[in-house]
């Protein structure tokens, strides 16, 4: 999709990070925007500065794990600017250490945000943005944890593999309507975020009150936090996402070294053995 001014880009998790850097990324290339994210004061920091790009923007507070919040963005975006250019599902939240050690608590937070609120997503704006009739693009972030898996991050894992696999049944059924509606799906590897502390905005329905954090979490949590900080930095990515989306690319890696990775977990796939751990940069 030709990316021109005037068109609009909606963003969930535009408070930091990534999402943030794709709002950012939009209102510089002239796009009015529509900024979504759980955490108000961050949200009204982000739109703020869109205002200062001189950027059309407008925040709305979205707890994407909600269907009823997802529908009610969409109806805001739409009732606002009249039609959806680029959506980017980029909310996104950490849960790690043993996979027995994480409870049910952990698991439906991580899902709920990760998995279902690309579902909610979808059925939101997918068919307005069909019948709108103007070009389309929806951009899925996953992570390169939903290619290749390692210990201590199972719940995420497992939704970032959730996440490729519906972005690509995504893909291959936009195709079959003749639209010029396409979608691609964004694998990062370690960026200098803050989703080794998304923790911070986890619902009250998902806490485990009286429960101490247990020893295989704190060391994720502390290696992550020290990874992250060395990483690509998320206004990279975004330049990355944009060049990709112009492109008409499926895959959005931000690292070579993935290459390299995902053929050593084929070749692994095909020798019927347990797969190397990833080394992610």
């Amino acid at each position: 999709m030709k990316i021109e001014a005037g068109q609009v880009a909606v963003v969930t998790g535009a408070g930091s990070g990534i999402g943030r850097a794709l709002a950012e990324k939009a209102a510089q290339s002239g796009m009015r925007v529509v900024a979504a994210d759980i955490e108000q004061p961050r949200l009204d920091d982000t739109v703020a500065a869109l205002g200062q790009i001189g950027a059309q923007a407008i925040g709305v507070r979205t707890d994407v794990s909600v269907e009823e919040d997802v529908q009610r963005l969409a109806d805001i975006a739409f009732a606002e600017f009249g039609q959806v250019n680029l959506l980017c599902n980029n909310a996104g939240v950490f849960s790690g250490g043993l996979m027995w050690e994480r409870t049910m608590a952990d698991w439906k937070w991580v899902m709920g945000v990760n998995v279902d609120g690309l579902i909610h997503a979808v059925r939101a704006f997918v068919p307005r943005m069909l019948d709108s009739e103007t070009p389309g693009h929806i951009v899925n972030t996953a992570s390169m944890g939903g290619l290749v898996t390692g210990a201590y991050s199972g719940p995420y894992f497992t939704s970032k593999f959730a996440a490729v696999g519906l972005t690509d049944c995504l893909a291959q059924d936009l195709r079959t309507t003749g639209k010029n509606v396409a979608a691609s799906v964004l694998v990062p590897s370690l960026i200098n975020t803050n989703i080794g502390t998304s923790g911070r905005n986890r619902q009250e329905r998902w806490i485990d009150r009286g429960r101490e954090a247990t020893p295989d979490a704190e060391f994720v949590e502390a290696m992550l936090a020290d990874s992250t900080a060395a990483g690509m930095s998320a206004t990279e990515v975004a330049d990355l996402v944009f060049d990709a989306v112009e492109a008409g690319n499926f895959w959005i890696p931000t690292q070579p070294s993935y290459h390299e990775q995902i053929r050593v977990r084929h070749e692994d796939m095909q020798a019927l053995r347990l797969p190397v751990p990833p080394t992610l940069d």
